[in-house]
């Protein structure tokens, strides 16, 4: 039984973690709360990755037995049940692969998703809404949490914009794939005429950043507004103009927050959401300073959408990108989006 070997350097692993966990019983470790926690985090997280190692290690072994008594004994029931461990055996091996090309230096955080609806008024608000619903979708299917941190809601349908933070090990590392313009063909049910319509929205993905990452922003470079936070279907959240909107002059990035009652808890919210698009500014465009970024910067670029989701004439889910195709849309908008985001992942290795 041969087994394709994924380039994981185990000893290099084990060696980072006895290191780290010789930290941790140093008398000062605790000195430094927020350090040690992610230290402690860090520890916790290489040896999962371990553990998945030797469980699959330990899963191949077992096959590779099972196999030998398969040669000498005509079972097919055994076969069957064989057959089947390989395929598992497959799956995981290729989800860990996956999980080993996330090198980047904010990989491992939260994402931040901010959803924003192209021209075209319901049609395209709609679209807006379905995007939002397919993120959570897929944040649910992978076990992390969604919190809203900002939603524009349509009494008719969808939403004009929404912000969400989806928290899980590695959730930028996976969602920052899904950064783009993702444009929609179909019968739309708002036309009388029954026309088919072609709609689009923009997907920014941003890491949630720590507070002992950061930048320098200075007051001059920003201009705060307040508004009134609505929810759906136009209920206030509070009488009070709690929701804030941070303009980043330099650039022309936009953020803005009305998850909380308090203004101050808003704008705290608004300025990490900030730190953490300009950071990924900085490095797209591999300035080294936030105040090396100038112009009106185009946080999606409209007209060159990374994927097609179509209704009609046909059903199918085409990722411009990899060229991956799927032919089942609702499954996708069930938030089955996996083959895209590893495909993407593997050729940008």
């Amino acid at each position: 039984m041969k087994v394709s070997v994924i380039h994981f350097d185990l000893a290099t692993k084990r060696g980072e973690v006895a290191k780290l966990e010789e930290e941790t019983v140093k008398t000062d470790f605790w000195d430094d709360v927020e350090a040690a926690q992610k230290v402690i985090n860090k520890i916790k997280s290489e040896k999962r990755e371990i553990e998945v190692y030797d469980e699959l290690m330990e899963q191949i072994e077992d096959n590779e037995v099972l196999l030998d008594l398969l040669e000498e004994e005509e079972d097919e029931d055994e076969y069957n049940s064989f057959l089947q461990s390989i395929e598992k055996i497959e799956k995981s091996a290729n989800e860990f692969k996956i999980s080993t090309l996330l090198s980047g230096e904010y990989d491992n955080l939260n994402a931040i998703i901010s959803i924003h609806a192209g021209a075209g008024g319901t049609e395209a608000q709609d679209w807006a809404g379905m995007l939002l619903r397919l993120y959570r979708r897929y944040a649910e299917s992978k076990g992390y949490s969604v919190e809203t941190l900002d939603i524009q809601t349509e009494e008719e349908a969808g939403i004009k914009s929404a912000t969400i933070l989806v928290k899980g090990e590695n959730a930028y590392g996976y969602l920052k794939t899904e950064k783009g313009v993702h444009r929609l063909v179909r019968i739309s049910p708002f036309d009388s005429a029954k026309k088919r319509h072609t709609s689009f929205s923009s997907v920014d993905v941003y890491p949630e950043l720590d507070d002992e990452i950061d930048i320098e922003i200075r007051d001059e470079d920003i201009k705060v507004d307040t508004y009134r936070a609505s929810g759906a279907g136009g209920q206030h959240v509070n009488t009070t103009d709690s929701a804030v909107r941070i303009t980043h002059i330099p650039t022309g990035v936009v953020v803005q927050s009305q998850a909380e009652r308090s203004q101050i808890k808003n704008r705290d919210t608004a300025m990490k959401m900030l730190k953490a698009k300009l950071i990924v500014i900085a490095e797209e465009e591999k300035k080294e300073k936030i105040e090396d970024i100038h112009g009106n910067y185009s946080q999606i670029a409209w007209g060159s959408q990374i994927r097609s989701y179509v209704f009609n004439p046909y059903s199918m889910v085409k990722d411009h990108r990899t060229n991956v195709e799927v032919g089942d849309v609702q499954r996708v908008m069930d938030g089955d989006i996996d083959i895209f985001i590893n495909e993407y992942l593997q050729q940008n290795a």
